[in-house]
């Protein structure tokens, strides 16, 4: 019995980013249809195989997406919501570049020493979220979203100081990083066609991932902020101390948060500059929410939104709609993947009832101990 239950779990669990992802393309056709644009070209170009440079670059762009969601689900297990994940990151990277872009230290020396300034960046911009709401009750999805503004502002003021003119344009960039400081990329020639390499700091992404399934699930701190995340007055009676996990939660998650723009930053743009991608952060949100704050399903969730972004890019060409469209799958997505969560919270409470009001009746249709047959 008890094992049925857990597969019937198992099959809910996967159930809801499932049934979001079915809304998503039902929700999209309908809006194509209604536009009058070609929906068959449109699935066509979106659901055919991708080039072997395109499955690298996938797996590129989910490696950056993957850290993103991480720093995000590090917020949301404990009911925090680190929408600041965005601006960590810039301030981050900018740090990081502006600091390894001075060669002080030697090659990997210089990598290493650089990912510390990202952690400590991120985390010390995530950590004035985190300060106002332990000490002022100040919101931390107000305070992180007036510092992703403040973080844009700040950076660009700062590069306007200390960057370096690009000739022959208008861009304005950190100094770049010198050749020993630049992580060279892993070719995948031996199993895909493709001279394309997938970025050494991919590795970096793996690392993340298995440091926040061990700190979650097997050590003291990650069963407290699981505790304080399900109810903060239990945690309470319980001895944590919960405004010291708040701030602990938010500085490890800003710190996760400056990691994300290291594997461009080392292994593709080499520089900071105004041209930097942005968005990262808020599509951490999303992917953090289809994974369910699960380090494999969020692994899946990136991929699938690298996925698409690629294919995304021939939708102008094939189907004549903009590659935007993208952008609409990703939203409905994330919406509905909030909504099918519910359905199947609700449908896992109604199976526990039943299963303990069988269980229930078992017990009391068995004989007592010592009865007469």
């Amino acid at each position: 019995m008890s094992t049925r239950f857990d597969a019937r779990r198992i099959v809910m669990a996967i159930a809801a980013p499932l049934l979001s992802i079915v809304v998503a393309v039902v929700v999209t056709s309908i809006i194509l249809f209604v536009a009058g644009d070609p929906v068959g070209a449109v699935w066509a170009q979106l659901f055919k195989a991708p080039l072997p440079r395109q499955v690298v670059a996938i797996v590129n762009a989910a490696s950056v997406y993957y850290l993103s969601a991480i720093a995000v689900a590090i917020g949301f297990r404990m009911n925090l919501f680190n929408i600041g994940v965005d601006g960590q990151y810039r301030v981050a990277s900018f740090a990081a570049a502006l600091f390894a872009g001075q060669g002080w230290l030697p090659g990997w020396l210089n990598i290493i020493v650089a990912l510390f300034v990202a952690m400590a960046s991120g985390a010390l911009w995530a950590g004035i979220a985190g300060v106002l709401k332990v000490t002022r009750g100040v919101s931390e999805v107000i305070s992180t979203i007036m510092l992703n503004a403040i973080a844009t502002f700040l950076v660009a003021f700062l590069l306007g100081k200390t960057a370096e003119k690009v000739q022959g344009s208008n861009a304005t960039n950190t100094k770049p990083l010198p050749q020993d400081s630049r992580v060279p990329g892993i070719s995948v020639d031996g199993i895909i066609a493709t001279p394309s390499k997938m970025y050494g700091l991919i590795l970096l992404a793996i690392l993340v991932g298995v440091l926040y399934w061990f700190v979650i699930n097997k050590t003291r701190f990650g069963f407290d902020l699981r505790a304080t995340g399900r109810s903060e007055s239990a945690a309470v009676a319980s001895g944590v101390k919960v405004k010291r996990m708040v701030l602990l939660s938010m500085l490890i998650s800003g710190a996760a948060a400056g990691l994300v723009g290291m594997p461009l930053l080392f292994g593709q743009d080499y520089v900071y500059g105004d041209t930097v991608q942005a968005g990262l952060g808020f599509a951490g949100i999303a992917i953090a929410l289809l994974g369910r704050n699960n380090p494999i399903g969020i692994a899946f969730a990136a991929l699938l939104f690298a996925y698409l972004d690629a294919q995304g890019n021939g939708l102008q060409i094939t189907a004549g709609v903009s590659d935007r469209l993208v952008l609409v799958i990703q939203g409905v997505i994330v919406l509905s993947v909030v909504i099918a969560y519910e359905v199947v919270r609700r449908a896992n409470v109604r199976l526990e009832q039943r299963r303990v009001a069988s269980e229930l009746a078992r017990q009391a249709g068995a004989p007592t101990e010592g009865a007469v047959a």
